[in-house]
């Protein structure tokens, strides 16, 4: 039996989408601008790697723990709303970011940021999946994606690069402009929604009155199987993937000798990689499924980072960084379908512990990293995220086998 296809989106829903593309960018940029400047901070503070890297870790820890206050906040306020909002409190952390005399200080502008730019990402996946019907909705998600993706490109290489050309604080400049523009511009599209007529709720949506609290919410996805498996996929991915990329630069900076700006710019093409991703994403999902597209990505995730871990040359570490890109995106991509899917009547609940797990797992992976970087070394480091990356490909294919051989059977 065929779907009937749903009817195209608005042209205002689509703006809403662009406007919310632009909010993941500046909220990935923001976790991912202190990767290149690692090395830099170290140096200017006095302190080591493992130390500095207290900048990217606690951002993830908070990162994490907030999702699981925004996810009910959106379900009951509006998602849109919180977004808007959040955007503007994150202008207020970089401000402190830039002024920054010491690392403790760095660290807790740090925290402020990312207690703001935790409601980003997850809350634009939820309203998304509350606004665009099913048959549209993994496509969707890969131009949502899309800003996301292009965040890593643009954290990665304004860090490397602001960096080495004007010093740490313009990087964190650039964060409070890029977050005080798209502040406005959501502001302004908040304003426009309020004032259009009502939009009936898609069917999925569980009725006023008859959503019951956070804690029972969490507990029915918590308890779920399948949501058991997305979110604990969700967490492994995180560490290795996300986690593990947080010290490339610094590998590339220390074993190959590269400055912080070749360093940052060959990992952002990580995030390039993951654009071209989203370019063919919509015909890669009809032509393989789910199943091939997380074994694959996991594979070549794993493929590239072994390059990139030993290589002797900087030259073939820019090719493995952007195929891993384009595999690891091949894997999250259909995570945060699975995500989006695993409660309809709780969405916002459900996507916030999915990324809360994403980035907890991030905290503990950058946190576990960082410690081994003086048992094994950088590239040793990198090469084992890799192939857990490509482990955690093979079993979720098989899983979702399974789960599609139950509902079949």
């Amino acid at each position: 039996m065929t779907t009937p296809a749903s009817a195209p989106l608005s042209a205002a829903t689509r703006r809403s989408i662009v406007l919310l593309s632009l909010a993941t960018f500046a909220s990935m940029a923001a976790q991912r601008i202190c990767d290149a400047m690692l090395p830099e901070l170290a140096r200017v503070f006095a302190v080591s790697l493992g130390q500095a890297a207290l900048v990217v870790s606690v951002f993830a820890v908070t990162y994490g723990v907030a999702q699981l206050f925004y996810g009910p906040l959106g379900d009951r306020f509006g998602k849109f709303r919180i977004v808007t909002f959040a955007t503007l409190g994150c202008c207020v952390g970089s401000v402190a970011a830039t002024l920054a005399t010491s690392l403790d200080m760095l660290v807790w502008a740090r925290l402020l940021m990312a207690l703001g730019a935790a409601a980003l990402i997850p809350l634009t996946m939820a309203w998304v999946g509350d606004t665009v019907p099913s048959d549209q909705l993994q496509e969707m998600l890969t131009r949502t994606g899309l800003g996301s993706t292009l965040g890593i490109v643009g954290g990665q290489l304004a860090g490397g690069l602001l960096t080495d050309a004007l010093g740490w604080r313009w990087a964190f400049a650039f964060l409070t402009l890029l977050f005080g523009v798209v502040g406005l511009l959501l502001w302004g599209d908040l304003r426009r929604q309020q004032a259009a007529p009502a939009v009936p709720a898609l069917a999925a949506a569980t009725p006023q009155g008859a959503r019951p609290g956070f804690v029972k919410q969490a507990l029915l996805i918590i308890t779920g199987p399948w949501s058991r498996v997305v979110l604990l996929m969700a967490l492994v991915e995180g560490a290795v993937g996300f986690g593990v990329l947080a010290i490339w630069a610094s590998h590339l900076h220390r074993s190959l000798g590269l400055s912080l700006s070749l360093a940052g710019a060959i990992v952002a093409l990580f995030g390039l990689g993951g654009v071209m991703y989203m370019a063919v994403g919509r015909h890669m999902i009809h032509r393989f499924g789910q199943q091939k597209l997380v074994l694959l990505g996991g594979l070549l995730v794993g493929v590239c980072a072994l390059v990139l871990a030993f290589t002797p040359h900087w030259l073939p570490a820019v090719p493995a960084s952007l195929l891993a890109g384009f595999g690891f995106f091949m894997f999250h991509n259909t995570m945060q379908a699975n995500a989006t899917q695993m409660a309809p009547g709780a969405r916002g609940t459900a996507v916030s512990l999915f990324a809360s797990s994403l980035f907890l797992g991030q905290s503990v992976g950058v946190v576990v990293a960082a410690s081994l970087i003086a048992q094994i070394g950088t590239g040793a480091v990198v090469a084992l995220g890799g192939a857990v990356m490509a482990a955690e490909g093979v079993f979720f294919a098989w899983a979702l086998r399974r789960r599609d051989a139950q509902r079949n059977s």
